[in-house]
């Protein structure tokens, strides 16, 4: 499934998560690529864009690691004793996306390293979590 039939939803990409997809959109004039849906291109500003997959790999170029927690995210056992990273990830395409990163240590960030390799992780999505995240590679 290319996807290309698909409106350029927020829906439409989450789906394609929880289908251990990851796709953005392309446009098919000036070749600009986004992760985020958006029905007009960000550098062109055409309409003439399609569904394109990601390699889902690249390198986390900043992060934060949260202790007071929004409630969907206590909802999901993390707070002050058990806080959670959030990072910018510059995928292999070239876009920039904010995301959740597991597998890191988020109480000792300094164990966390700008540049490292990252890849998505789609067990989340599958697991009732639909938000993007990545991992490191290994």
């Amino acid at each position: 499934m290319t996807g290309n039939e698909k409106g350029f939803t927020a829906a439409t990409f989450y789906n394609f998560l929880k289908n251990g997809q990851f796709y953005g959109t392309k446009c098919r004039d000036c070749n600009g690529l986004t992760v985020t849906p958006r029905s007009i291109c960000l550098q062109c500003h055409g309409t003439n864009l399609e569904w394109t997959p990601f390699s889902g790999r690249g390198t986390l170029a900043s992060f934060t690691c949260i202790y007071v927690v929004p409630s969907a995210m206590a909802a999901r056992g993390f707070g002050r004793d058990t806080p959670y990273c959030s990072g910018i990830v510059a995928l292999e395409e070239g876009p920039r996306v904010s995301a959740l990163i597991l597998g890191v240590d988020a109480q000792r960030p300094s164990s966390i390293e700008i540049g490292s390799l990252v890849t998505v992780d789609f067990a989340e999505a599958t697991n009732g979590y639909t938000g993007l995240t990545f991992r490191p590679l290994k």
